[in-house]
């Protein structure tokens, strides 16, 4: 059997480790647009911040690809046609099977005059933060436009190597896809408390060379631009071939609706099962389940990728940040100096919960939402409280302890 896995991160990683569970003999390439090693991505901030090495961001240890017998080709893949992968080298390569785990690619809007910017930069790839890198220096000033996850995390790792940051959002608050207004209130104060200036509820009419005109007509300067205003899933090598909505559509066993083609990891839609529809879930733990999922059923096994949810764990200058789920329903409000906590339910489940500061516990919430735990099977006060297996029956206790 021949498995041709596009994509080298934690989908394509996962695809593997779900394949040797099954088939230990089959040949399994992996062919990237990177050349380097499996890495994390959620940790390339930290390498400009320098707490971390491009040695210790990898996703898995050097003999991973030897380990499972793997041949890893770096190479963009330009065409599916029949069994084949067409590569911009000119190689082919035959699969029985196929998965694309493309992953995702920063959104860059068509701003006015924005060819006139000279040091601009995305935040998406360990190249993209060599880039960067590159550029910094103690008395350059940074706008970044994004007032995201990837936005603030790559302010988070410049802040010290800069003179100033100015972010720059549409939305009228930061992490708007992942907080409310309460809590968003708290996490910009607490970067405010750093240092970084926001401007938000604005946009850029047009760049001036290193001036950003605003719609407002306010002028920001600065020296190095960066572009964080959101991902687009890269679907393009399965259209035509496969069906695909906001991204790619798979089932519940990661099949697309071509026959041997599977998808994993962001550049699919899935089941949240929090809200029960289907959406993009761009997030390294659901990437990797699902990748494996895939392998699995690539192999002969069976397995089923069915209790999907967004969820963010991210952490700015020591301050954490955990959500889940969607935020529909009731809600049980508590804040206590510099911990906020929302926790969001209706039909005797929960639906999604955002804690900032204290994350301790938010495991406990995490499994309610991905088991749809009846409510009434708990003590839900208590939960709501003090989070422990404490609330939970003798029988589910141990169900969860095992």
């Amino acid at each position: 059997m021949k498995y041709v896995i596009i994509g080298n991160s934690a989908a394509g990683i996962g695809a593997v480790e779900g394949i040797r569970q099954v088939d230990k003999e089959g040949e399994i390439t992996i062919i990237s647009n990177e050349p380097h090693h499996t890495y994390s991505r959620p940790l390339i901030s930290y390498l400009l911040l320098g707490k971390t090495t491009e040695e210790k961001m990898k996703y898995r240890g050097d003999e991973f690809y030897d380990r499972n017998n793997v041949n890893f080709i770096h190479a963009t893949a330009n065409k599916i046609k029949k069994k084949q992968v067409l590569l911009d080298n000119g190689e082919r390569v035959d699969f029985d099977k196929l998965l694309v785990a493309t992953g995702s690619s920063a959104f860059v809007p068509p701003f006015e005059g924005l060819a006139s910017v000279k040091d601009k930069f995305t935040f998406m790839s360990l190249d993209d933060a060599y880039k960067l890198n590159d550029a910094l220096a103690s008395d350059k000033k940074v706008l970044i436009i994004g007032a995201g996850l990837i936005g603030l995390k790559c302010a988070e790792g410049i802040l010290k190597r800069v003179a100033h940051i100015t972010v720059l959002d549409l939305a009228p608050r930061i992490l708007s896809s992942i907080l409310d207004d309460d809590g968003a209130k708290v996490v910009q104060s607490h970067l405010e408390g750093k240092g970084i200036e926001f401007k938000l509820a604005g946009s850029v009419k047009v760049f001036e060379a290193n001036t950003a005109v605003l719609n407002n007509g306010e002028k920001i300067d600065f020296d190095i631009l960066v572009l964080a205003v959101g991902v687009r899933p890269n679907t393009a090598l399965l259209n035509g071939i496969a069906d695909i909505e906001r991204g790619i559509a798979v089932n519940a066993k990661s099949q697309t609706s071509a026959p041997d083609i599977y998808a994993a990891g962001d550049c699919t839609q899935t089941l949240d099962v929090s809200s029960n529809q289907n959406k993009i879930m761009a997030l390294l733990p659901n990437a990797y389940m699902q990748g494996e999922c895939a392998g699995l059923n690539m192999a002969g096994g069976e397995k089923n990728f069915d209790k999907a949810i967004p969820m963010n764990a991210i952490g700015f200058f020591g301050l954490h940040v955990v959500t889940a789920g969607n935020y529909s329903g009731d809600v049980y409000a508590k804040t206590e100096s510099n911990d906020y906590k929302r926790l969001f339910y209706s039909d005797n489940k929960l639906n999604g919960y955002i804690l900032i500061g204290n994350v301790e516990k938010a495991g406990i919430y995490t499994s309610l939402i991905r088991e749809r735990t009846p409510l009434d099977k708990i003590d839900f006060a208590l939960v709501c409280e003090k989070p422990g297996l404490m609330a939970f029956t003798k029988e589910d206790r141990m169900a969860k302890l095992s």
